[in-house]
C-alpha cells in the first residue's frame, strides 16, 4: 500500500495491463468495483469521493483503469474491448472480495460497461454515475437498452443538466420501457455530466459529493439486506 492507504494492482489482459486501485474497508461487507469514463480516469470527483468515504462504512472500493488508459492513450477502446478487459479482471476482483458481494459500476462509459457485463461478472447490483443515455444532441441514438440489461438492482445518479441525458429524460424513458426493471434514478440538481454545478445551482460541489455518497451508501445497504430474487 502507498502512503494514502491505496493498494495498486496491475492486471494483465489481452489488450494490455489494466490497473486496480483498492481502498479496503477494515471490516468489509461488500466490494464496489468502479470503472472510469472515456474522457477521464479514476480521479473523477464522484469516483474519488466514493473511494474516500465508503470504506469507513464497510465497503471496499476498487477503481479500475482500462488498459487504454494505463497505456497513456487519449482515445478509449471500443465497447467490446472495454467489456473484455473488464471481464478478464473480474476473477481478480472476486478473489480480492473473498466471497463478499460485488457491486459493479462506474461513471459514463464505465457505467455502460458495468451494465453490459453485470450478469457475466456476477454483480449483485450496478451503480451508474452519469449514465450517457445518448451522445449530446443525438437523442435518437439511445443506449437505454444497455441500462436495462442488468437483472439486478440498478441505481443511477444523474445530473439535471447532463447533455448526455438529463435525469428527468432518463427517468421518463425508463418508466416508459416495457418489461420489469429495477432501475432507480436519483437527480443531482444542477449537475452536468461531470457532476459539476453552476454558482446559481441549488447544490454546491460539497453538496453534490455528499449526495453521491449518501445515495450510494443507502443503495448498497438496501441491496445487502434484500434477498436476491430467485
Amino acid at each position: 500500500m502507498d502512503a494514502a492507504g491505496e493498494a495498486v494492482i496491475e492486471v494483465p489482459t489481452a489488450a494490455g495491463p489494466g490497473r486496480l486501485t483498492v481502498v479496503a474497508a477494515a471490516r468489509p461487507r461488500a466490494v464496489l468495483w468502479l470503472g472510469h469514463g472515456a474522457g477521464g480516469g479514476i480521479g473523477a470527483v464522484d469516483l474519488t469521493v466514493l473511494a474516500s468515504a465508503l470504506p469507513s462504512g464497510g465497503i471496499t472500493v476498487v477503481r479500475y483503469e482500462q488498459p487504454w488508459r494505463v497505456a497513456g492513450k487519449r482515445v478509449a477502446s471500443r465497447p467490446a474491448a472495454l467489456d473484455a478487459a473488464w471481464l478478464e479482471t473480474a476473477p481478480v476482483v472476486d478473489e480480492f472480495a473473498g466471497g463478499l458481494p460485488v457491486i459493479a459500476g462506474g461513471r459514463s462509459a464505465g457505467a455502460r460497461v458495468a451494465c453490459r457485463t453485470a450478469g457475466a461478472a456476477g454483480a449483485v447490483a450496478v451503480l451508474c454515475l452519469a449514465f450517457p443515455l445518448h451522445p449530446p444532441g443525438r437523442p435518437e441514438a439511445s443506449r437505454l437498452d444497455e441500462l436495462l440489461t442488468p437483472t439486478v438492482p440498478v441505481l443511477v445518479l444523474q445530473g439535471d443538466r447532463d447533455t448526455f441525458g438529463a435525469a428527468e429524460v432518463l427517468r421518463s424513458e425508463v418508466e416508459s420501457a416495457s418489461g420489469s426493471h429495477d432501475v432507480r434514478i436519483v437527480t443531482v440538481p444542477g449537475a452536468d455530466h461531470g457532476m459539476k454545478t453552476l454558482k446559481s445551482s441549488p447544490l454546491g460541489a460539497r453538496d453534490v459529493r455528499e449526495l453521491i455518497v449518501a445515495s450510494a451508501a443507502a443503495f448498497i445497504d438496501h441491496v445487502l439486506v434484500t434477498p436476491a430474487s430467485p
